[in-house]
């Protein structure tokens, strides 16, 4: 039972286990192991744009719309609601058609939700465009460490480091390029906006190429393994809520995501009232994300290495303390600094991907802690971009909403540490 439920934690269908026997990772040809390997850096790169795309044009789209603050932050909160609530999904999906194709069919989800949002008319249907993008993504966030476990358990940290590093990019990217795109596009934030949906577009590409390769098709006949495979029945279970590391882990994921939110969806709108020009909040934004570029390449290899990641959890609440500080301090003469420091805060992203990689023992146990812990986290975090919104409108500053901010970052250390812990959720269950 063990070995089945493994085999359909698999990213893609098995094959019949009558006339083809069951490979290992290690023994695939080289061209689908790269395809994976391109399949996991395409998908990264499409996690955040539907977001912080957003965040330097959000004043322009709160005029045509008719947005309020607090509509505008309820817009920001969307997207951990998606990811909580579609996020419980991704393991059931995963079990009856293979993790494998359920990121393309995210990575299609996201290419017409970008697609359609700009031009729908209101707020109702840039909002619901939003939520059918946010739905792939929020599949696709889950499987990730899924997949990395399943086909590279000895690089868990190389190939989240990977991928996290492609997913900062993208975010970067996004948040960066959105205004001059738009200007070049003609000056329609809808256009801007829309060009997004262009990029999930070609990821889908090697994802479809790997579920219809025949090695990795689903079996027509049915044997009893391949029967519980194919059939959508539930594997195995455990009470994951008993483990303490695996709330610990999903706190830390929640507050980490709310500043992670707040800072995409309200830091260009921070700079801008302080003085600074839309295109330069976006770069600024976009100098956040890209500090990820490289350190969540550097971060899961280090932290794979050490038995306990709680100083990592300090350095990182720390270097956000500093740059919530100086946003309230002086916003618009240290700009640069903060955005620095609030990118390296920010990567307690990546860190928590891979403590959920090296908190369980199974490809099982990985993807119901994966679940758990960002489903869970994401519930968390939706309250924080929302009333962000709300304290800028009824206070007309943002003292508020930045002493809210720094305050969040003390607990996010103090359960990051209790997540960082040397155990597994095996281990505290038995």
């Amino acid at each position: 039972m063990a070995q089945d439920e493994t085999r359909a934690l698999s990213p893609f269908p098995a094959a019949p286990a009558a006339s083809v026997p069951q490979e290992e990772p290690s023994s695939r040809s080289v061209w689908v192991t790269r395809l994976v390997i391109l399949g996991l850096v395409l998908a990264a790169l499409n996690l955040r744009p539907a977001i912080t795309s957003l965040g330097p044009l959000l004043e322009e789209v709160r005029t045509d719309l008719g947005m309020s603050g607090s509509v505008a932050g309820l817009l920001t909160s969307v997207p951990p609601l998606c990811f909580a609530v579609f996020g419980l999904t991704a393991p059931r999906l995963a079990r009856r058609f293979g993790p494998g194709a359920i990121v393309c069919a995210g990575m299609a989800a996201i290419a017409l939700g970008l697609l359609i949002r700009p031009y729908l008319g209101g707020t109702a249907g840039f909002l619901a465009a939003s939520a059918l993008a946010l739905m792939g993504i929020a599949v696709s966030n889950i499987l990730m460490p899924v997949i990395v476990k399943r086909w590279f358990p000895d690089r868990v940290g190389q190939m989240t480091g990977l991928y996290s590093m492609a997913l900062a990019l993208g975010t970067a990217l996004a948040a960066a390029a959105t205004v001059p795109m738009t200007h070049a596009l003609g000056g329609s934030w809808q256009t801007g906006l829309a060009v997004w949906g262009t990029l999930a577009a070609v990821a889908v590409l090697p994802w479809l190429v790997l579920t219809r390769h025949p090695s990795t098709r689903s079996p027509k006949k049915h044997t009893p393994a391949a029967q519980e495979q194919g059939s959508g029945a539930p594997a195995p279970t455990f009470s994951i809520t008993r483990s303490r590391t695996a709330w610990a882990l999903a706190c830390f994921f929640g507050l980490q995501a709310t500043a992670a939110y707040i800072t995409m969806g309200w830091m260009p709108q921070i700079f801008r009232d302080a003085g600074v020009s839309a295109g330069t909040a976006g770069v600024l934004l976009a100098v956040t994300m890209a500090m990820g570029i490289p350190l969540a390449f550097v971060i899961p290899r280090v932290a794979s290495r050490m038995r306990s990641q709680g100083p990592i959890v300090v350095v990182l609440g720390l270097c956000g303390l500093m740059g919530y500080a100086g946003l309230y301090v002086a916003p618009a003469s240290g700009a640069w600094a903060w955005a620095l420091l609030l990118g390296v805060s920010n990567c307690a992203f990546p860190l928590a991907l891979t403590m959920i990689g090296m908190r369980a023992r199974s490809g099982a146990g990985v993807v119901r802690l994966s679940a758990f812990a960002q489903s869970t986290g994401y519930l968390f975090s939706i309250p924080g971009p929302l009333l962000v919104g709300v304290l800028y409108q009824h206070s007309g500053s943002w003292g508020l909403p930045i002493g809210l901010m720094a305050g969040l970052m003390v607990p996010q250390i103090v359960v990051g540490v209790l997540a960082g812990r040397n155990r597994t959720i095996e281990d505290e269950l038995r």
